[in-house]
């Protein structure tokens, strides 16, 4: 009788600790998902005299921008970062789309760097992508346009590729570096205990993926263990002209100090 009474309470006090983290998981997880750092208003991003960098006002925010526009670009790079850093950590060695007479935008994220407000929903956060990018495209018409990112930034990457190309604009070149097939399939390899029901972050890279049109490439180091490149064989089977760069020895914060990565990286763009 006491027995049972024990394992009673103890099962209800373990289903309550249980319910307390998926509870702290659903309403705080823009903590675990992103890692903004914010900079000084008054700290440049880049002292290279070809980059400035201004804002992009969106609803309840302004996004910190940076743009290298160079005179007469053969096109833009359009980059969304990942999920830790500013701009300082990302807007940076741009010779090499000098070479190729790219203009390269990043923008960081709502209260990442100079930007302002805070990361609230999915639907948010690709709706402050397509503002950004709505800004630029006007003075992009006519010309190669690549749109990419990398880690966190593939999931939203694709889904602007895939909108572009809903709208008969598809951009010259998807780039996706690192990328997942879904957030809500990465956490359930890492995070097997948790319901999916609990992320509100699903981002179905996939989804996008198979609706995307004209040439992709998918760059993913073999030893990456935060987002194992499995997620990258699974989203070039699933797209109609995909070519996966497997990077032999790269992990997932390293792929892109690799010397096969920057030479593929100049080959895309000439193309």
């Amino acid at each position: 009788m006491v027995y049972a009474i024990f394992s009673a309470s103890l099962l209800l006090a373990l289903g309550a600790v249980y319910a307390g983290a998926v509870g702290w998981l659903y309403f705080r997880q823009e903590r675990l998902l992103f890692e903004p750092d914010p900079l000084p208003p008054d700290e440049p991003i880049s002292s290279d005299p070809d980059a400035r960098e201004f804002f992009v006002e969106v609803p309840g925010a302004r996004l910190s921008v940076a743009h290298m526009a160079l005179p007469a670009p053969r096109g833009v790079f359009f980059f969304l970062h990942g999920n830790s850093g500013n701009l300082k950590k990302w807007f940076v060695e741009l010779d090499a789309f000098r070479q190729a007479n790219f203009d390269v935008v990043m923008f960081d994220y709502r209260g990442f760097g100079k930007s302002s407000g805070q990361i609230e929903s999915e639907d948010q956060l690709r709706a402050d992508v397509i503002a950004v990018w709505k800004h630029f495209e006007p003075a992009y018409a006519g010309k190669r346009v690549v749109i990419s990112g990398q880690s966190l930034g593939t999931g939203l990457a694709a889904g602007l590729a895939a909108q572009l190309c809903s709208d008969g604009h598809a951009p010259d070149l998807t780039l996706l570096v690192s990328p997942y097939s879904s957030m809500k399939a990465l956490a359930a390899e890492l995070y097997p205990w948790v319901p999916a029901q609990v992320l509100r972050y699903p981002l179905h890279t996939l989804e996008y993926a198979a609706k995307l049109l004209g040439p992709v490439m998918l760059i993913h180091g073999d030893k990456d263990e935060l987002i194992p490149i499995h997620h990258s064989e699974r989203l070039c089977s699933a797209m109609r002209s995909a070519q996966l760069l497997r990077v032999t020895g790269a992990g997932h914060s390293d792929v892109h100090q690799f010397p096969t990565v920057r030479k593929a990286l100049m080959s895309a763009r000439g193309r």
